[in-house]
């Protein structure tokens, strides 16, 4: 007889992993919820208030608004702004919110079901550095989204921040621009005198800027007669036969001047999905460029006409130093820019410690030969990991602690370099052009380079920690 043998019983659990291998859990065609753009950022896990919703719907887009230009004012970058728009009105009650963010706008859509939708604009105007208050801001979105604080108490807290002074007065920005531009003078291998010119330098252009900032004069205009001034000051030096280079006080003397923040800033919107946003900020970088080359153009052709040798501003600048001289003067420079930024002053001995670690991975990596694009973009990335724990142990924004972190991975004086060459010598517009390309390549690698670092340390920076009961959301 032929044995007979029992059919066996399907397995559930291997039929149930065979189809999620290859089915969708979601459709694919299914529109991506707005709160869903809160996942990986400190408000994933907000609180709804409960009977604050739709009653009174207008006065909460208009606290949102208002929210989002303030930030947009003091430097956010457009991601930040648009996590800080959902978290709040989710965590106030409003559904059916819609965010529009461009370069210096913002719109806000609220259609409820069987209502009439409410559709409001925001034009930021005005720009300041004041990343203290991007901190204080960012800490009260966080009692918001923890349900800690109600709308109108919310309000007097951004009514507060507004009219809260800056934490360093003008003197001491002023101050610390020159610091920062006789420490960079000194971490290319000026000599001290170098170092005290290029100050004074800063100094003197500083003030013109701010009177001419009395005066509503547009920022191009500004930035040129800025860098004329820095120019005729070199000219002066070689005309008087002082024993230092002119390139010396160009690039300390410029290197504030340059946008290389800004251009981050436009390279990380641009990643992070904001085009627009990021299109006006590259305009803007570029416009500055132009005029830095427009004031060091003139002020070259003034002191010709008085029987100076034309200056080769683009000359390369080698100097060597200790190592621990260097970090002594990256330490200096990054906190004389945190002030020259106004940040908060709980961050200034961390963003200094964190640049110094990212100055290490650098100087390193190029003794390891990683290159001289390899190796900027590896230290921002730890740059972007410890910049994110940092920050959002001391309750701030990363952007607050990246930004200043990565002022010396950046190519700033490289790209003036190139436009110099291509401005002023049209015989070398090729080897002009390829400086620029570099030094975009470069900087590419280094905006992306903070983003991904961001990335990667989101898993262990979750708000509340990975243990904490997820709070219930209603969407």
């Amino acid at each position: 007889m032929i044995p007979i043998v029992a059919a066996g019983r399907p397995n559930k659990a291997a039929r149930s992993v065979l189809r999620k291998l290859v089915q969708g859990e979601t459709p694919p065609t299914a529109p991506m919820n707005i709160v869903d753009r809160l996942a990986g950022s400190p408000y994933a896990n907000f609180t709804i208030q409960v009977g604050t919703a739709e009653e009174s719907a207008r006065k909460t887009i208009d606290f949102a608004l208002r929210l989002a230009e303030t930030m947009f004012r003091y430097g956010a970058g457009a991601l930040e702004v648009e996590t800080s728009i959902i978290a709040v009105t989710a965590a106030l009650g409003l559904r059916n919110i819609e965010v529009d963010i461009t370069n210096q706008s913002v719109i806000i859509n609220y259609a409820p079901r069987d209502a009439v939708p409410i559709t409001l604009l925001r034009v930021v105007r005005s720009w300041t550095n004041n990343y203290a208050g991007l901190v204080e801001i960012h800490e009260l979105v966080t009692d918001i989204a923890s349900g800690g604080v109600t709308r109108d108490e919310a309000a007097r807290r951004l009514d507060v921040i507004v009219k809260k002074p800056k934490p360093f007065p003008r003197w001491m920005v002023s101050l610390a621009e020159a610091v920062f531009a006789a420490a960079v003078v000194g971490v290319i291998g000026g000599t001290l005198l170098g170092m005290m010119v290029a100050g004074l330098t800063i100094l003197l252009a500083g003030q013109v800027a701010r009177v001419m900032g009395r005066w509503r004069v547009p920022d191009f205009f500004v930035t040129a007669v800025s860098s004329f001034i820095v120019t005729i000051v070199a000219v002066l030096c070689f005309m008087a036969h002082v024993g230092l280079s002119p390139s010396v006080v160009v690039a300390g003397g410029i290197l504030l001047m340059l946008p290389s923040g800004r251009l981050v800033s436009a390279v990380q919107d641009a990643i992070n999905g904001f085009p627009v946003t990021a299109s006006g900020r590259f305009l803007s970088a570029f416009l500055s460029f132009g005029a830095i080359v427009a004031g060091i153009s003139v002020a070259l052709i003034t002191g010709s006409l008085f029987g100076a040798d034309r200056l080769n501003v683009a000359e390369t600048i080698s100097g060597a130093r200790p190592l621990y001289v260097v970090l002594i003067l990256v330490l200096i420079s990054t906190v004389a820019i945190c002030i020259a930024e106004q940040t908060s002053i709980k961050l200034l001995l961390p963003t200094a410690a964190v640049a110094l670690t990212g100055y290490l991975v650098f100087y390193y990596g190029m003794e390891f030969g990683l290159g001289g694009r390899f190796a900027p973009a590896f230290a921002a990335v730890v740059v972007g990991i410890l910049a994110r724990v940092v920050a959002l142990r001391l309750g701030a924004p990363q952007l607050v602690v990246a930004v200043p972190s990565v002022i010396f991975l950046l190519v700033g004086l490289s790209i003036f370099r190139a436009m110099f060459v291509m401005t002023l010598t049209p015989e070398d517009s090729v080897t002009g052009a390829v400086g620029i390309f570099n030094a975009l390549v470069v900087i590419l690698a280094v905006a992306a380079g903070v983003v991904l670092g961001d990335n990667i340390a989101r898993p262990f920076t979750r708000s509340g920690g990975p243990n904490v009961k997820r709070r219930n959301r209603r969407r």
